[in-house]
């Protein structure tokens, strides 16, 4: 426990800003009950009233929990979700949040994450960094991503708001990931175009490379060696799940690739793109399911301007 009590303590006190009195859930799966032990602590020492529910694992990245614990999301102050599969992209979230819960999601955290890397990153830092980004994305209107790998993609954005996981969830109804430290924005849907390469990790695990073909905002074509499980879980969950979801880029200096997206996606010197539900940050698809790609080292232009180049940003 004194090992990962290090992580929660940030997690708690820095990253939530949990203060003496307030009401806190901690939600969580068998798998990562040892993690949620230690935030259990750690929101103890900062003198809150903490409640646990462990629940049964479930099996996808968005697929919303029992409804007890999505009734129990709405009623405290702050939520803490180290669960195995995602609850960012649930609707038991977003009404969370509504309700005025800061929550912080932390799906496929391990051990070692909460010991190390991202976690331990100087938050106010990545704040900053992350602001930053998301600037330069609201102002713009169309994105181009290519990468050496191969990434060709171009997308529309305008009048969509850019999200920003600073790691700083001190207000109500603030919400992101931990380890924190990305920048993320909904295609507009239909617009976007091109081949996606993911040469990072996708479905948790590193890899060669997932090649997606992308046509008027959908996945046409999942290819390459390591694409049958994700394929097969677009197919199980339906015609939504191909929509092109997300866009982002990592701000976390300290995050390590280390085939665990919650990670690899806050890596500084990549982008991400997402397939599936997008309706909990400025989109319109309802999809139950929301899959990650990293994208190594990308190109990226706004507006026809490159604000990052092999990797490095230009802002």
């Amino acid at each position: 426990m004194h090992g990962l009590l290090m992580g929660a303590r940030i997690a708690v006190e820095t990253c939530m800003g949990v203060k003496s009195g307030e009401r806190v859930l901690v939600v969580t799966d068998p798998p990562r009950r040892k993690i949620a032990e230690a935030l259990l602590e750690a929101t103890r020492i900062a003198g809150a009233k903490t409640m646990l529910i462990c629940m049964p694992t479930g099996t996808k990245h968005g697929e919303e929990p029992p409804k007890l614990v999505a009734d129990a999301m709405r009623t405290v102050d702050v939520v803490l979700a180290p669960t195995t599969y995602s609850l960012t992209h649930t609707q038991a979230r977003l009404q969370a949040c509504k309700a005025g819960a800061r929550v912080a999601t932390m799906p496929m955290i391990t051990e070692d994450m909460m010991r190390r890397g991202g976690m331990l990153a100087d938050y106010n830092q990545v704040r900053r960094l992350t602001l930053k980004v998301a600037k330069v994305l609201d102002k713009a209107s169309e994105v181009e991503v290519w990468t050496k790998a191969g990434t060709h993609l171009t997308f529309g954005i305008k009048g969509r708001k850019a999200h920003s996981d600073t790691g700083i969830f001190h207000k109500p109804g603030d919400w992101g990931n931990l380890p924190a430290g990305e920048v993320f924005i909904a295609p507009l849907e239909g617009t976007a175009d091109g081949r996606v390469i993911v040469d990072g990790s996708m479905i948790d695990t590193l890899h060669g490379r997932i090649e997606i073909m992308v046509k008027k905002g959908k996945a046409t074509k999942v290819l390459g060696k390591h694409s049958g499980k994700l394929a097969k879980l677009l197919y199980k969950a339906g015609k939504k799940a191909y929509n092109l979801a997300e866009f982002g880029v990592g701000t976390n200096p300290k995050a390590r690739l280390i085939g665990n997206v919650l990670e690899d996606e806050k890596v500084m010197r990549t982008c991400h793109i997402a397939l599936g539900d997008n309706s909990t940050f400025g989109g319109k698809v309802r999809a139950g399911i929301h899959v990650d790609g990293i994208l190594l080292k990308p190109t990226i232009k706004l507006d026809g301007k490159v604000v990052m180049q092999n990797g490095r940003l230009k802002i």
